[in-house]
Protein backbone atom coordinates (compact mmCIF):
# COMPACT_ATOMS: atom_id res chain seq x y z
CA UNK A 1 0.00 0.00 0.00
CA UNK A 2 1.19 3.36 -0.96
CA UNK A 3 1.61 5.75 1.81
CA UNK A 4 1.57 8.64 0.01
CA UNK A 5 -1.55 7.84 -1.03
CA UNK A 6 -3.24 7.40 1.91
CA UNK A 7 -1.64 10.68 3.65
CA UNK A 8 -3.12 12.54 0.70
CA UNK A 9 -6.40 11.15 0.99
CA UNK A 10 -9.35 13.22 2.23
CA UNK A 11 -10.70 11.88 5.08
CA UNK A 12 -13.72 11.97 7.76
CA UNK A 13 -13.17 10.42 11.49
CA UNK A 14 -15.99 9.21 13.35
CA UNK A 15 -14.24 8.14 16.34
CA UNK A 16 -11.58 10.24 18.04
CA UNK A 17 -11.64 11.38 21.55
CA UNK A 18 -10.77 15.13 22.92
CA UNK A 19 -8.44 14.47 25.55
CA UNK A 20 -7.32 11.44 24.26
CA UNK A 21 -5.78 13.11 20.89
CA UNK A 22 -3.64 15.32 23.19
CA UNK A 23 -0.05 14.88 21.70
CA UNK A 24 2.98 14.10 23.79
CA UNK A 25 3.93 18.23 22.91
CA UNK A 26 0.69 19.48 24.47
CA UNK A 27 0.30 16.90 27.10
CA UNK A 28 3.78 17.85 28.42
CA UNK A 29 3.24 21.76 27.98
CA UNK A 30 0.22 20.77 30.80
CA UNK A 31 2.23 18.96 32.79
CA UNK A 32 3.90 21.79 33.07
CA UNK A 33 1.47 23.77 34.28
CA UNK A 34 -0.15 21.49 36.33
CA UNK A 35 2.75 19.10 37.73
CA UNK A 36 1.35 16.40 39.88
CA UNK A 37 1.12 12.66 38.80
CA UNK A 38 1.65 12.92 34.81
CA UNK A 39 5.36 13.23 33.93
CA UNK A 40 6.54 16.41 31.51
CA UNK A 41 9.36 14.87 30.26
CA UNK A 42 8.57 13.35 26.91
CA UNK A 43 10.59 10.05 27.47
CA UNK A 44 9.03 9.53 30.81
CA UNK A 45 5.77 9.90 28.89
CA UNK A 46 6.12 7.22 26.47
CA UNK A 47 6.62 4.90 29.54
CA UNK A 48 3.57 6.52 31.06
CA UNK A 49 1.53 5.55 28.27
CA UNK A 50 2.58 2.15 28.11
CA UNK A 51 -0.54 0.44 29.25
CA UNK A 52 -0.89 -3.08 31.11
CA UNK A 53 -4.51 -3.30 30.12
CA UNK A 54 -7.78 -1.46 29.65
CA UNK A 55 -8.43 -0.72 33.10
CA UNK A 56 -4.71 1.15 33.52
CA UNK A 57 -5.86 3.03 30.37
CA UNK A 58 -8.31 4.68 31.73
CA UNK A 59 -6.29 5.78 34.67
CA UNK A 60 -3.80 6.98 32.21
CA UNK A 61 -6.86 8.67 30.28
CA UNK A 62 -8.18 10.22 33.95
CA UNK A 63 -5.19 11.87 34.83
CA UNK A 64 -4.40 13.28 31.52
CA UNK A 65 -8.16 14.96 31.68
CA UNK A 66 -6.94 16.54 35.17
CA UNK A 67 -4.42 18.53 33.34
CA UNK A 68 -7.22 20.40 31.56
CA UNK A 69 -8.24 23.08 34.19
CA UNK A 70 -9.47 25.96 32.57
CA UNK A 71 -11.26 27.27 29.72
CA UNK A 72 -7.99 27.83 27.95
CA UNK A 73 -6.36 24.62 28.81
CA UNK A 74 -9.43 23.44 26.68
CA UNK A 75 -9.05 25.92 24.03
CA UNK A 76 -5.86 24.84 23.25
CA UNK A 77 -5.92 21.50 23.08
CA UNK A 78 -8.89 21.39 21.02
CA UNK A 79 -7.15 23.93 18.36
CA UNK A 80 -3.74 21.70 18.37
CA UNK A 81 -6.00 18.52 17.84
CA UNK A 82 -7.23 20.09 14.76
CA UNK A 83 -3.92 21.84 13.64
CA UNK A 84 -2.63 17.70 13.87
CA UNK A 85 -5.76 16.40 11.95
CA UNK A 86 -4.95 19.05 9.39
CA UNK A 87 -1.79 17.50 8.69
CA UNK A 88 -2.97 14.46 8.49
CA UNK A 89 -5.78 15.39 5.60
CA UNK A 90 -8.31 14.86 7.67
CA UNK A 91 -11.49 17.39 6.54
CA UNK A 92 -14.34 16.60 9.35
CA UNK A 93 -14.25 15.02 12.21
CA UNK A 94 -16.89 13.58 14.99
CA UNK A 95 -14.65 14.70 18.04
CA UNK A 96 -16.26 12.93 21.13
CA UNK A 97 -15.80 15.38 23.96
CA UNK A 98 -16.80 13.96 27.61
CA UNK A 99 -17.95 17.49 29.39
CA UNK A 100 -18.62 15.44 32.50
CA UNK A 101 -14.81 14.75 33.20
CA UNK A 102 -13.86 18.36 32.30
CA UNK A 103 -16.83 20.03 34.67
CA UNK A 104 -15.14 17.69 37.77
CA UNK A 105 -11.84 19.11 36.76
CA UNK A 106 -13.22 22.68 37.17
CA UNK A 107 -14.07 24.58 33.88
CA UNK A 108 -17.69 25.19 33.97
CA UNK A 109 -19.88 23.92 31.26
CA UNK A 110 -20.56 27.36 29.58
CA UNK A 111 -16.59 28.26 29.33
CA UNK A 112 -16.12 24.46 27.83
CA UNK A 113 -18.53 25.59 25.33
CA UNK A 114 -17.28 28.58 24.36
CA UNK A 115 -13.71 27.26 24.20
CA UNK A 116 -14.52 24.16 22.01
CA UNK A 117 -16.36 26.61 19.51
CA UNK A 118 -13.66 29.44 19.66
CA UNK A 119 -11.33 26.72 18.76
CA UNK A 120 -13.62 25.04 16.05
CA UNK A 121 -13.99 28.44 14.35
CA UNK A 122 -10.56 28.93 14.31
CA UNK A 123 -9.20 25.21 13.35
CA UNK A 124 -12.04 25.22 9.96
CA UNK A 125 -10.01 28.60 9.17
CA UNK A 126 -6.38 27.52 9.56
CA UNK A 127 -6.63 24.17 8.65
CA UNK A 128 -9.79 23.66 6.90
CA UNK A 129 -10.64 21.24 9.24
CA UNK A 130 -14.26 20.60 10.35
CA UNK A 131 -15.44 19.76 13.83
CA UNK A 132 -18.76 18.02 15.02
CA UNK A 133 -19.52 17.18 18.47
CA UNK A 134 -20.29 14.39 20.17
CA UNK A 135 -20.81 14.41 24.43
CA UNK A 136 -20.50 11.15 25.86
CA UNK A 137 -21.14 9.87 29.29
CA UNK A 138 -18.10 8.64 30.95
CA UNK A 139 -19.71 4.72 31.82
CA UNK A 140 -17.24 4.23 35.14
CA UNK A 141 -19.32 7.45 36.65
CA UNK A 142 -22.48 6.12 35.85
CA UNK A 143 -26.01 7.37 35.91
CA UNK A 144 -24.78 10.74 37.84
CA UNK A 145 -22.46 11.27 35.04
CA UNK A 146 -25.46 10.49 32.51
CA UNK A 147 -27.82 12.97 34.31
CA UNK A 148 -25.00 15.88 34.41
CA UNK A 149 -24.40 15.19 30.16
CA UNK A 150 -28.21 15.57 29.80
CA UNK A 151 -28.15 18.58 31.57
CA UNK A 152 -25.16 20.34 29.69
CA UNK A 153 -27.36 19.84 26.50
CA UNK A 154 -29.44 22.77 27.78
CA UNK A 155 -26.42 25.17 26.54
CA UNK A 156 -25.25 22.77 23.59
CA UNK A 157 -24.17 24.34 20.73
CA UNK A 158 -25.88 23.47 17.12
CA UNK A 159 -22.50 21.47 16.32
CA UNK A 160 -23.44 18.99 18.87
CA UNK A 161 -24.38 15.64 17.08
CA UNK A 162 -24.38 12.86 19.01
CA UNK A 163 -24.86 11.69 22.29
CA UNK A 164 -22.21 8.90 22.90
CA UNK A 165 -21.59 6.59 25.84
CA UNK A 166 -17.59 5.59 26.96
CA UNK A 167 -15.66 4.07 29.63
CA UNK A 168 -15.05 0.79 30.73
CA UNK A 169 -17.67 -1.80 29.45
CA UNK A 170 -17.45 -4.44 32.30
CA UNK A 171 -19.75 -3.62 35.05
CA UNK A 172 -21.45 -1.04 33.05
CA UNK A 173 -24.82 -2.19 31.98
CA UNK A 174 -26.46 -0.35 28.72
CA UNK A 175 -29.66 -0.21 29.88
CA UNK A 176 -29.04 1.49 32.88
CA UNK A 177 -28.65 4.77 30.05
CA UNK A 178 -31.65 4.03 28.47
CA UNK A 179 -33.67 7.41 29.69
CA UNK A 180 -31.12 9.84 29.20
CA UNK A 181 -30.40 8.27 25.34
CA UNK A 182 -34.01 8.56 25.06
CA UNK A 183 -34.10 12.30 26.19
CA UNK A 184 -30.92 13.31 23.78
CA UNK A 185 -32.45 11.15 20.85
CA UNK A 186 -35.43 13.17 21.40
CA UNK A 187 -33.46 16.76 20.99
CA UNK A 188 -32.26 15.84 17.76
CA UNK A 189 -28.68 13.88 18.74
CA UNK A 190 -27.58 10.55 17.42
CA UNK A 191 -26.87 7.60 19.71
CA UNK A 192 -23.32 6.45 19.07
CA UNK A 193 -22.09 4.42 22.06
CA UNK A 194 -19.41 2.29 22.45
CA UNK A 195 -20.17 -1.24 22.89
CA UNK A 196 -18.31 -5.09 22.12
CA UNK A 197 -14.82 -3.85 22.37
CA UNK A 198 -13.61 -5.73 26.14
CA UNK A 199 -17.10 -7.66 26.64
CA UNK A 200 -18.97 -9.50 24.21
CA UNK A 201 -21.92 -9.00 21.53
CA UNK A 202 -24.70 -9.21 24.29
CA UNK A 203 -23.13 -5.38 25.26
CA UNK A 204 -23.73 -4.86 21.40
CA UNK A 205 -26.68 -6.35 21.14
CA UNK A 206 -28.09 -4.06 24.31
CA UNK A 207 -26.52 -0.55 22.95
CA UNK A 208 -29.01 -1.34 19.96
CA UNK A 209 -32.11 -2.08 21.35
CA UNK A 210 -31.92 -0.29 24.71
CA UNK A 211 -29.51 3.13 23.29
CA UNK A 212 -31.20 3.23 19.81
CA UNK A 213 -27.24 3.25 18.56
CA UNK A 214 -26.65 4.49 14.93
CA UNK A 215 -23.43 3.16 15.09
CA UNK A 216 -21.04 1.48 16.92
CA UNK A 217 -17.77 2.48 18.65
CA UNK A 218 -15.65 -0.89 18.26
CA UNK A 219 -17.98 -3.37 18.33
CA UNK A 220 -15.40 -5.98 17.47
CA UNK A 221 -16.96 -8.70 19.22
CA UNK A 222 -19.82 -8.72 16.94
CA UNK A 223 -18.32 -11.80 15.07
CA UNK A 224 -19.08 -13.66 18.23
CA UNK A 225 -22.86 -13.92 16.97
CA UNK A 226 -23.61 -14.52 13.49
CA UNK A 227 -27.49 -13.60 14.07
CA UNK A 228 -25.53 -9.59 14.90
CA UNK A 229 -23.11 -9.65 12.09
CA UNK A 230 -26.51 -10.36 9.85
CA UNK A 231 -28.19 -7.62 11.63
CA UNK A 232 -25.41 -5.29 11.36
CA UNK A 233 -25.51 -5.92 7.66
CA UNK A 234 -29.23 -6.10 6.92
CA UNK A 235 -29.65 -2.58 8.73
CA UNK A 236 -26.04 -0.78 7.40
CA UNK A 237 -25.04 0.32 11.01
CA UNK A 238 -21.61 1.04 10.82
CA UNK A 239 -18.82 -0.32 12.89
CA UNK A 240 -16.31 2.73 14.48
CA UNK A 241 -13.09 0.15 13.92
CA UNK A 242 -9.62 1.32 15.85
CA UNK A 243 -7.46 -1.39 14.89
CA UNK A 244 -4.33 -0.39 17.27
CA UNK A 245 -6.42 1.07 20.30
CA UNK A 246 -7.47 -2.46 20.35
CA UNK A 247 -4.05 -3.89 20.87
CA UNK A 248 -3.12 -1.43 22.76
CA UNK A 249 -6.08 -2.21 25.32
CA UNK A 250 -5.50 -5.96 24.99
CA UNK A 251 -8.50 -6.07 23.57
CA UNK A 252 -7.17 -8.10 20.74
CA UNK A 253 -4.03 -10.39 21.02
CA UNK A 254 -2.18 -9.07 18.04
CA UNK A 255 -3.32 -6.96 14.95
CA UNK A 256 -2.87 -10.15 12.57
CA UNK A 257 -5.71 -11.40 14.72
CA UNK A 258 -8.12 -8.55 14.62
CA UNK A 259 -11.72 -9.30 13.23
CA UNK A 260 -11.93 -6.39 11.03
CA UNK A 261 -11.21 -8.82 8.43
CA UNK A 262 -14.41 -10.82 9.32
CA UNK A 263 -16.48 -8.16 9.14
CA UNK A 264 -15.20 -6.53 6.40
CA UNK A 265 -16.10 -10.31 4.44
CA UNK A 266 -19.52 -10.19 5.57
CA UNK A 267 -20.31 -6.93 4.62
CA UNK A 268 -20.38 -5.17 7.44
CA UNK A 269 -20.07 -1.10 6.98
CA UNK A 270 -16.14 -0.97 8.83
CA UNK A 271 -15.09 2.39 9.23
CA UNK A 272 -11.28 3.42 10.15
CA UNK A 273 -10.58 5.81 13.22
CA UNK A 274 -8.12 6.52 15.95
CA UNK A 275 -9.63 6.85 18.84
CA UNK A 276 -6.90 8.49 21.17
CA UNK A 277 -4.23 8.26 18.74
CA UNK A 278 -1.13 9.60 20.08
CA UNK A 279 -2.13 7.78 23.35
CA UNK A 280 -1.46 4.91 21.30
CA UNK A 281 1.19 5.90 19.36
CA UNK A 282 -1.17 5.79 15.87
CA UNK A 283 -2.46 8.12 13.74
CA UNK A 284 -5.67 8.01 11.49
CA UNK A 285 -3.42 7.83 8.01
CA UNK A 286 -1.37 4.43 10.11
CA UNK A 287 -4.68 3.26 10.97
CA UNK A 288 -5.70 3.10 7.57
CA UNK A 289 -2.22 1.75 6.34
CA UNK A 290 -2.88 -0.86 8.75
CA UNK A 291 -6.48 -1.91 7.59
CA UNK A 292 -5.20 -2.12 3.84
CA UNK A 293 -2.82 -4.60 4.74
CA UNK A 294 -4.96 -6.82 6.71
CA UNK A 295 -7.65 -6.42 4.58
CA UNK A 296 -5.27 -6.44 1.20
CA UNK A 297 -6.45 -3.38 -0.11
CA UNK A 298 -5.66 -1.39 -3.28
CA UNK A 299 -5.71 2.07 -3.37
CA UNK A 300 -9.72 1.89 -4.49
CA UNK A 301 -10.44 0.03 -1.75
CA UNK A 302 -8.97 2.20 0.93
CA UNK A 303 -10.86 5.62 -1.03
CA UNK A 304 -14.07 2.60 -0.80
CA UNK A 305 -13.27 2.90 3.19
CA UNK A 306 -12.26 6.23 3.39
CA UNK A 307 -15.88 7.30 1.89
CA UNK A 308 -17.67 4.75 4.16
CA UNK A 309 -16.48 7.03 6.93
CA UNK A 310 -18.27 10.23 5.03
CA UNK A 311 -21.48 8.03 4.68
CA UNK A 312 -21.60 6.97 8.04
CA UNK A 313 -20.76 10.41 9.48
CA UNK A 314 -23.69 13.39 10.12
CA UNK A 315 -23.11 15.53 7.49
CA UNK A 316 -25.75 17.05 5.37
CA UNK A 317 -25.78 15.32 2.14
CA UNK A 318 -24.17 18.16 -0.09
CA UNK A 319 -21.53 17.94 2.09
CA UNK A 320 -21.24 14.32 1.71
CA UNK A 321 -21.47 14.22 -2.05
CA UNK A 322 -18.45 17.40 -1.75
CA UNK A 323 -15.90 15.07 0.11
CA UNK A 324 -16.82 12.08 -1.47
CA UNK A 325 -15.91 13.98 -4.29
CA UNK A 326 -12.90 14.98 -2.94
CA UNK A 327 -12.16 11.67 -2.52
CA UNK A 328 -12.89 10.15 -5.96
CA UNK A 329 -10.76 13.15 -7.08
CA UNK A 330 -7.43 12.23 -5.38
CA UNK A 331 -8.17 8.29 -6.52
CA UNK A 332 -8.06 9.66 -9.88
CA UNK A 333 -5.27 11.91 -9.59
CA UNK A 334 -1.85 10.64 -11.39
CA UNK A 335 0.86 9.22 -8.17
CA UNK A 336 2.61 12.17 -9.57
CA UNK A 337 0.53 14.45 -7.54
CA UNK A 338 -0.33 12.30 -4.17
CA UNK A 339 2.50 14.11 -2.73
CA UNK A 340 4.87 12.39 -0.11
CA UNK A 341 5.17 13.82 3.51
CA UNK A 342 1.68 15.47 3.76
CA UNK A 343 1.33 14.50 7.20
CA UNK A 344 2.71 16.65 9.31
CA UNK A 345 3.21 19.60 7.21
CA UNK A 346 -0.26 21.01 8.00
CA UNK A 347 -1.12 21.83 4.63
CA UNK A 348 -4.35 21.49 3.50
Amino acid sequence: MHADFIAGLPKAELHVHHIGSASPRIVSALAERHPGTVPSDPDQLRGFYTFRDFAHFIEVYLAVVDLVRDPEDVRLLTYEIARDMGSQRIRYAELTCTPYTNVRAGVPIEAFVEAVEDARTAAERDHGVRLRWIWDVPGEFGVPAADATVGYLDVAPPTLLGFGLGGPEVGVPRPQFAPHFDQARALGLHSVPHAGETTGPETVWSALRDLGAERIGHGTSSTRDPALVAHLVEHQIPLEVCPTSNLATRAVASLEEHPVRQLYDAGVVVTVNSDDPPMFGTSLNREYEIVADLLDLDERGVAELAGNAVRASFLPDPDKHDLLGAIDAHLEAPRAVWGPGVEGTGSS
